[in-house]
């Protein structure tokens, strides 16, 4: 029976409550099928170990409601179940125009910052529809279905007001195209490893002060990024060629980088990696992750020493979000498909590029441009604000 055909159609909204056990929603629909009744809807959900079991029927035809009633009791009661039936007409009524997920983490997520996020979606003419928890380690992820909005004005409104909650906000609309085969591409430097690279190369060079410096005002947007990188660079002169084996020794991955590029292979997803870093260090990353792009500087070395230069093109801030446009098309998948992630100023016309920006453990001006942020020290939490839960992480990992 169609949407249209229950419009007006008399139903009955029979609710199921208490210790959740196999076998309930199996006797449920048994009791009901003595009554020859069609099912318009059903929704359950188990919350440490009770449960809420609510199905939507058409009345029984032949006067046998009243039947219908006792029974359901009776064999609620059997199994010391509460058991409610409320008389109604038709469907659940239209969910609003506008749909999107609104993914909440929090470490640890309080009543009062839910209370807050809650009351946000509602000053904003949403209607939340369903809340169902994503993960719980090793954060709290819940997401919002909200309906009634259009999805920009719900994030520009969530955006503004998660620092001050506490929590890490995404807001993406709903559809089938957030499960479909697209593409993550990342930052490498303080995002998909702990380090920045050439910090490690100036620690062997005795210039890791002078360095880190220009790289911490580079990320803020205080320096021309190319200009930053040639005076940096130029400071490593004279390295011996030995060092980049010493550098991929040292680099360290983020807590949940593993996990995150393992779980979007496994679902189909190509991932890839554009960094203003260099390619002595993510081409090892490429070959060790399995990562389908990775693009960055490259060190000039000649008789086996750093010239101080690097040679080929620029990966910079518009040579981020360049690549990402490229290795969109080489894998074949459109832009609004895409993810990327982030941490530096640099980074910023990549994420707004993207269909989804996730500025990762963030500067305030990054934070504040992009999509997204995440401010939790696990990257594979990149993977709730895609609806993935931590179960099907767990499960992939079974298999």
């Amino acid at each position: 029976m169609s949407a249209s055909q229950t419009s007006d159609v008399p139903t009955l909204l029979v609710k199921i409550f208490g210790k959740d056990r196999p076998g309930i929603t199996a006797g449920l629909f048994d009791t009901l099928a003595a009554y020859s009744v069609d099912v318009v809807d059903i929704e359950q959900v188990v919350t440490r170990g009770r449960i809420v079991l609510c199905a939507l029927v058409t009345q029984p035809v032949g006067g046998t409601e009243g039947d219908l009633r006792a029974t359901v009791h009776s064999w609620a009661e059997s199994l010391k179940l509460q058991a409610e039936i409320l008389s109604g007409t038709g469907d659940n009524r239209p969910r609003g125009i506008g749909r999107s997920h609104v993914t909440v983490l929090g470490h640890p997520l309080t009543a009062e910052s839910t209370a807050a996020i809650a009351a946000k979606i509602t000053g904003t003419g949403g209607n939340i529809d369903r809340i169902f928890r994503l993960a719980k380690y090793p954060v709290t992820a819940v997401e919002f279905a909200v309906s009634g909005v259009e999805t920009e004005p719900l994030r520009t409104a969530l955006a503004t007001s998660a620092s001050h909650i506490g929590v890490d906000v995404a807001v993406v609309s709903a559809g089938l195209h957030r499960r479909a085969q697209r593409l993550v591409v990342m930052d490498v430097d303080s995002t998909l490893i702990q380090d920045e690279v050439i910090e490690l190369f100036a620690a062997h060079a005795g210039c890791e002060a002078e360095v880190a410096e220009v790289t911490e005002r580079a990320m803020r947007g205080e320096l021309d990024f190319e200009q930053s990188l040639h005076a940096r660079v130029a400071l490593l002169a004279g390295l011996d060629a030995s060092v980049v084996d010493k550098v991929r020794a040292e680099v360290q991955l983020t807590p949940g980088a593993r996990t995150l590029i393992r779980t979007l292979k496994r679902l189909g997803y190509q991932v890839g990696v554009v960094s203003g870093g260099f390619t002595q260090v993510t081409d090892d990353l490429r070959e060790r992750l399995g990562l389908d792009f990775a693009s960055a500087n490259t060190l000039e070395i000649v008789d086996g020493k750093l010239t101080g230069r690097v040679t080929g093109e620029i990966v910079d801030r518009a040579g981020k979000a360049r690549l990402l446009r490229r290795f969109a098309a080489e894998a074949g998948v459109p832009l609004a498909q895409t993810v990327a992630i982030g941490d530096g100023a640099n980074d910023l016309d990549m994420l707004n590029a993207a269909g989804l920006g996730v500025a990762f453990n963030a500067k305030p001006v990054v934070r504040e441009a992009a999509h997204t942020a995440v401010n939790v020290p696990f990257l594979d939490a990149v993977l709730y604000l895609l609806g993935i839960t931590r179960e099907e992480v767990e499960a992939a990992d079974l298999a």
